[in-house]
């Protein structure tokens, strides 16, 4: 297995990647193809002894998309951009997989204009987990599409609960539509409409709206919304996160030298907190719906969230995703109209 590296995306690229890339072919059966700047590339993998006995190799690539850059317009001029040339690695079945830790949209519009959608798929969805008191929770789209027709967030349902299925191991993942409240009469026009076709989808476990506080719950499994309220639900859940983390430590500093001795006690406990909700233990989310494995990774991913990534690129490949998501997509006529994707 190969997996393609964009070697140019993120804030710390590419010291970064590249550490996460040497320490993925440590322990991951899969070969690392780092493509970027072949001088910029290996002057990083030089900083570590031995990086020539790893599976890893260098695919050079002269040029790169910045953060401000609009992502379409970059994608079609910029042909020899890391993410562009990443993305044709996989089209040519060179690589089995593409991750990228650059920027959000050009990663999706790289994967549209060069892998194109699955038959039956009419836009793709970012799935991302969610740290839950039960493991993780599945909550898609985290961002790809701003708008979404109640098509998309069913095809996404079936998307997502193939993916928990076969790289989590969950054997029927509940599914949720994410909304104010539990009823089915509940929400705006998107979700009124889209609550009864997901009643008819006969290869998921639909179990009902799900509201806000059920994806920490981990009540779901699976929790579909559209991007623009799933981008914020996923910014937002990073903030309290990082701020939790914050009051507990100035709390314990101006509790006196009675809450710092506790402290000292829960060390072990605080470890563990902070491990489950640290994204980089997660890796990176799928672009489910696209004709590849395609890894979008956070923008200041460190070597051990590219690492993680890598790790679900491979299990996203050895439990053959994209397979499973067809042969689903086959048995649900509701989704056989393959429209044009408007």
């Amino acid at each position: 297995m190969k997996i393609a590296v964009d070697a140019m995306g993120g804030d710390f690229a590419p010291e970064q990647i590249v550490l996460g890339a040497i320490a993925a072919a440590k322990q991951y059966d899969c070969e690392v193809v780092l493509v970027g700047d072949e001088n910029k590339v290996k002057a990083e993998l030089n900083k570590s002894p031995h990086w020539q006995d790893l599976k890893i190799s260098i695919y050079h690539a002269s040029d790169e998309i910045g953060m401000a850059e609009h992502p379409g317009a970059a994608v079609r001029r910029k042909k020899d951009a890391s993410i562009v040339v990443a993305t044709r690695l996989v089209k040519d079945g060179t690589c089995d997989a593409v991750l990228s830790a650059g920027s959000t949209g050009a990663a999706v519009a790289s994967a549209l204009f060069g892998l194109g959608r699955i038959k039956g798929i009419d836009r793709p969805t970012i799935a991302t987990p969610m740290p839950t008191v039960n493991g993780v929770t599945l909550l898609l789209d985290s961002g790809a599409n701003i708008d979404s027709k109640p098509q998309h967030l069913v095809q996404s349902a079936l998307m997502g609960s193939i993916y928990a299925k076969y790289v989590f191991g969950i054997k029927s993942p509940r599914v949720g539509l994410l909304n104010i409240g539990e009823e089915s009469t509940k929400g705006n026009e998107q979700a009124l409409a889209t609550y009864p076709l997901l009643q008819e989808m006969k290869t998921i476990n639909f179990q009902g709206n799900a509201e806000g506080r059920d994806i920490p719950r981990g009540t779901f499994d699976v929790v579909v919304c559209d991007g623009f309220v799933g981008n914020v639900v996923l910014k937002f859940a990073e903030g309290l996160a990082k701020t939790i983390m914050k009051l507990i430590k100035e709390t314990i500093k101006g509790g006196g030298w009675l809450a710092k001795a506790g402290a000292v006690l829960l060390v072990p406990t605080f470890k563990k907190l902070a491990k489950k909700m640290d994204y980089a233990e997660y890796g990176g989310a799928p672009l489910l719906g696209v004709n590849g494995c395609y890894i979008i990774c956070h923008g200041s991913s460190n070597a051990k969230a590219i690492r993680s990534a890598i790790g679900v690129a491979n299990e996203y490949v050895k439990n053959n995703v994209l397979e499973h998501i067809s042969d689903s997509i086959a048995k649900e006529e509701i989704l056989n109209n393959d429209s044009d994707g408007k």
